[in-house]
């Protein structure tokens, strides 16, 4: 989420956002209710029209030369 949002959007996200494909839960109410926090990432970046390609978040480089 921060990595997406920064850390003050993130937070206002998780608190504020209602997510209608998860019975209109905000974020921090599904995972208290035990709800996949995948499957809450994937409503929210829905939700949010986050581009698809970056769903799975920032790439992991394994070393200096993936970076070229």
């Amino acid at each position: 989420m921060i990595d997406e949002f920064g850390q003050g959007y993130s937070e206002i996200i998780l608190r504020d956002l209602y997510l209608q494909e998860l019975q209109d839960k905000t974020p921090n109410q599904a995972l208290v209710d035990g709800d996949s926090p995948k499957d809450i990432w994937l409503a929210i970046c829905r939700a949010q029209e986050i581009p698809k390609s970056r769903w799975a978040g920032k790439p992991v480089l394994k070393n200096k030369r993936d970076t070229l």
